[in-house]
């Protein structure tokens, strides 16, 4: 059999391992660290905002728009189905309940109408997903928060990259959130970010992440012996420097992978539009799609695991797409998604990485054809 070829791999190489050495030299390997301000200060430039938080996860990021926006118990916040679980997953750890509304057929991102009629008395918030990383419908999903008086938020995880009507993820809401998780654009290998531009709620959020004090490098020059006084219940939500410097490297990288990504997508728009069975993914025109994964849509009647069965014992990774939370039986939700549930069992991603060559995206578009003929 031909070498495997990878659902997903990250693009690294000497100049992260230069990063980290640097980071070494240093002596400053922890959380919150130099390395870290700087990463900091290039990832807002990156997404066009004034606050920047590094972390230790997306789910972290999340905890913390949440709970600086005041989320607790009895609350209630709208968010898009279609997700991995840490999405509701963040609403839950503040005690509040998590309503999930249906999404679009087409980009897969949570339906505006459907946000509205899920507002409740409840209601305090939207938390939306860029779905495999192109933005949701964010001057739509604004004005109905405005109109109800509700926050909203972006959880961008995949979303590094990725623009909408011009402007860049990450300012798009009140606060927004990326992961910087081994499968994601751009890596340390975990990671996140929260951003804002907001100040009171950047200085909040660097506050609870830190334990509830001041990060270290704060006191650094200090001339006297300051003594940290703990008043509230922080976390430990930090991002190490060292992973700050892989970032860094990253970041430099991160407009040749969103390229390499797109140049994928449209070899595959070219080798695969014709397939009967099979429905591409939609990239609009008005925003950026950075490509995180590659997901097909099979027709009804398919059968999903006997596809990614022939695929993978010719040596071509595969995966379903992501959740339809409302199902997973840790909600215990009586949401009725039907769009986001039919595609949670239709949904099939093939290769998508910067690393790809032609002659492998050619042969997962054979492949993938040929394991159809068998199994229709």
């Amino acid at each position: 059999m031909s070498e495997s070829i990878a659902l997903g791999q990250p693009t690294v190489g000497d100049e992260e391992l230069a990063a980290v050495a640097a980071v070494f030299r240093s002596g400053w390997l922890s959380g919150a660290g130099p390395t870290c301000k700087k990463f900091e200060e290039r990832f807002a430039e990156v997404a066009g905002v004034e606050h920047v938080l590094a972390t230790n996860n997306c789910g972290a990021s999340l905890h913390l728009a949440l709970t600086v926006l005041g989320v607790g118990p009895g609350d209630e916040v709208i968010v898009g189905d279609y997700t991995f679980p840490a999405t509701g997953h963040a609403v839950l750890w503040t005690g509040a309940k998590p309503v999930f509304a249906d999404i679009r057929p087409d980009i897969w991102s949570v339906d505006p109408a459907a946000v509205e009629a899920a507002i409740t008395p409840r209601t305090v918030g939207i938390l939306a997903v860029d779905v495999f990383g192109q933005p949701a419908d964010y001057d739509e999903l604004r004005a109905i928060a405005d109109k109800h008086g509700l926050f909203l938020v972006e959880d961008g995880a995949c979303s590094a990259g990725a623009s909408y009507r011009g402007r860049p993820a990450g300012g798009l809401a009140d606060l927004a959130t990326f992961s910087f998780h081994g499968r994601k654009g751009i890596t340390a290998g975990e990671g996140g970010a929260l951003t804002t531009n907001n100040a009171e709620y950047a200085a909040t959020a660097r506050k609870l992440h830190t334990y509830g004090i001041e990060p270290a490098i704060n006191r650094e020059n200090s001339t006297d012996l300051p003594i940290p006084s703990f008043d509230v219940a922080g976390y430990n939500y930090r991002m190490s420097d060292v992973m700050a410097g892989i970032m860094l490297a990253q970041l430099d990288r991160l407009p040749d992978l969103v390229a390499a990504r797109a140049r994928v997508a449209k070899s595959y728009e070219s080798l695969l539009g014709d397939l009967d069975g099979v429905t591409l993914p939609v990239a609009l025109d008005d925003r950026v799609h950075p490509w995180q994964s590659y997901v097909v849509t099979l027709d009804a009647g398919i059968d999903r695991g006997a596809v990614a069965n022939g695929l993978r014992a010719q040596g071509v990774q595969c995966n379903f797409g992501t959740y339809a939370s409302h199902v997973q039986p840790v909600y215990a939700s009586d949401a009725q998604c039907p769009v986001s549930a039919d595609l949670f069992t239709r949904h099939l991603a093939i290769p998508m990485h910067a690393n790809l060559t032609d002659a492998q995206v050619e042969r997962v578009a054979d492949t993938l054809r040929a394991v159809l003929t068998e199994v229709r």
